[in-house]
């Protein structure tokens, strides 16, 4: 079957303005996995055994809601589609509680930090995956051929990269000299209003252009049980979504402790994680064009393995820098191989879902991404572990009592178990195959009268 060509068709909708979408759900969400540590162990001095506690039952809670939610998004039939009601309400309700996340009273301490701390942590990352569950499940609606699909990813990542220097790059620079100290939490709050502004905005603008496929939403709303049990006997459920962990939990180990290995492991001012993180994601951006290509030529797996391996390869190098200048340098492999599974990592779990599509004859993209968000809720889990790992090992356990080495502490919890994770993610990678199967609807045109009017 001939497929429509996406650049003609008036009914698809510009790549650019569904990719336009990840920079407002990313600004949010990375200031809160970059800076919580910073806020809520070295400022605040919440204690790292409470944190570890915390991520442990967050994670679990955001298991077992995250299908839910898929779920629902699945059954949703409204006029507006299935997925553009849950990001125009979870915008907002997202912003407001990465707001109160940095707003924690001065008064607090103890066990009412603890409350305040996971009761938001929870909340924030809810929200977060309502919105990412839904997001996601369109681009392969969108965008059912591989080649127009990574295109589209491709510019939505390069739209993250532009949120991940704001919300990590700058962050630093504006909540600890423009609208705060290193010492206060001021600036915080601020910067915490202003990107919560700034993505309801932009995720609005999103949601209101896409245009949902009717065809996918008229079959016979699928049942939670049954779809459930479907997924998990599914084995590249198991073995695409175990290998994403390695590369998600080494992404968020990272993403959360960049600040203090600055503080710590380079002795330098926290400020100076806006040229490493600056370069890191200046490299990534540069290299989706790059990775693109490679994907055309040689397909998305191929190019998934050897993005893989350069990772792993990279947090070796970033191990062994002593100051910002080999930082920076090392900080240009990490680009390299984080720009490749940006580039190419989404599109594995697409072909999953095109696949599950085609064999079941449903279109729960929203369930299923968000049973794949299980994985990624074992990111809060392993990253608590590490952080409580850092106490018993090198003695620090808050900004307040940092232990006997902590530039160690944070070299490790950096270099050493991101390289780990990932080494283990590129051997799999290379025994996984996943084959290309579109859905015989993703072929069809778009009725004219099911379009709706700009």
């Amino acid at each position: 079957m001939s497929q429509p060509a996406t650049v003609s068709d008036p009914g698809r909708t510009p790549a650019w303005r569904y990719a336009i979408g990840m920079f407002g759900t990313s600004i949010p969400i990375n200031m809160i996995k970059g800076s919580m540590i910073l806020y809520y162990v070295d400022i605040l001095g919440l204690d790292v055994r409470a944190y570890g506690a915390v991520m442990v039952i967050y994670a679990v809670i955001d298991a077992l809601d995250n299908p839910l939610l898929g779920h629902l998004s699945d059954r949703t039939r409204t006029r507006f589609g299935r997925r553009r009601p849950w990001l125009l309400a979870g915008a907002p309700m997202l912003a407001a509680c990465m707001i109160a996340f940095f707003s924690a009273p001065s008064s607090l301490e103890g066990m009412g930090l603890v409350v305040w701390f996971a009761v938001f942590a929870i909340l924030c990352e809810a929200f977060d995956s309502m919105l990412n569950a839904n997001y996601g499940a369109l681009l392969p609606e969108l965008y059912p051929r591989e080649r127009d699909r990574a295109v589209a990813n491709s510019l939505r990542q390069g739209f993250q990269l532009v949120a991940l220097v704001i919300s990590l790059a700058v962050t630093p620079l504006l909540t600890t000299s423009v609208f705060g100290t290193e010492e206060s939490t001021e600036g915080f709050q601020t910067t915490a209003v202003i990107y919560g502004v700034v993505a309801v905005v932009v995720i609005a603008f999103m949601a209101l252009s896409a245009r949902e496929r009717p065809r996918y939403s008229t079959r016979e709303r699928p049942r939670l049980l049954p779809s459930v049990w479907s997924i998990v006997r599914n084995p590249l459920f198991w073995t695409v979504g175990l290998t994403g962990a390695c590369y998600g939990i080494a992404m968020a180990l990272v993403l959360s402790g960049i600040q203090l290995y600055v503080r710590y492991s380079l002795g330098l001012p926290v400020v100076n994680a806006l040229y490493l993180q600056g370069v890191v994601i200046l490299v990534s951006a540069a290299g989706l064009a790059v990775w693109t290509r490679v994907v055309a030529r040689r397909g998305a797996m191929w190019a998934w393995r050897i993005a893989f391996a350069a990772l792993a390869v990279s947090f070796a190098a970033l191990f062994f820098a002593t100051d910002l200048v080999t930082a920076i340098a090392a900080g240009v492999l990490v680009g390299a191989g984080w720009s490749g599974m940006l580039a190419t990592n989404d599109l594995i779990v697409a072909r999953v879902l095109d696949a599950d599509a085609t064999r079941n004859g449903e279109h729960r993209e929203g369930l299923f991404l968000s049973a794949f968000g299980f994985f990624s809720r074992l990111n809060g889990i392993v990253t608590g572990l590490a952080l409580t790992s850092l106490g018993v090992f090198f003695g620090y356990n808050s900004g307040d009592d940092p232990g006997g080495d902590p530039g160690l502490a944070f070299r490790v919890y950096l270099c050493a178990y991101p390289f780990v994770l990932t080494a283990i993610g590129a051997v799999a990678a290379w025994l996984i195959s996943v084959p290309v199967e579109t859905p015989p609807e993703a072929g069809e045109p778009v009725e004219t009268s099911a379009r709706r009017p700009r």
